[in-house]
């Protein structure tokens, strides 16, 4: 049994910046990837940026590189996400997830995560001047 438990999100002014935090419990040694995925208003769920645990790789969807840096701190079971920058297309609930065996595909920008099987219940980051 894991559990995941988002924090830091809030209303932030465009350009401005945030950082996520999320922190895991329980058997974590089962969690080998943990993503950040963000769902939008009336949008689909899409996968953000998610790291390795073991080896420390890195993927990002390219609506975020440059902007977005994804880190870990193994010791403190928690994975950060450093946002700047923000836009308000940036707006959504945003979710961390894990899991042990996945599939990554970067295709088109778009960054897909498959087999995540713990997850948090959100934390809502609202980009507005």
């Amino acid at each position: 049994q894991v559990q995941l438990v988002e924090s830091g999100g809030g209303l932030v002014q465009p350009g401005g910046s945030l950082r996520l935090s999320c922190a895991a419990s329980g058997f974590t040694s089962d969690i080998w990837t943990i993503a950040w995925f963000r769902q939008a208003p009336g949008r689909e769920r899409e996968g953000v940026s998610c790291v390795s645990t073991t080896d420390g790789s890195t993927h990002y969807a390219d609506s975020v590189k440059g902007r977005f840096t994804i880190s870990r701190d193994n010791a403190k079971n928690t994975v950060y996400l450093q946002m700047n920058s923000l836009k308000p297309e940036d707006t959504a609930v945003y979710y961390c997830a894990g899991g042990s065996i996945t599939t990554i595909q970067n295709m088109g920008g778009a960054l897909t995560i498959y087999g995540m099987d713990y997850w948090g219940k959100g934390t809502l980051v609202t980009v507005s001047s």
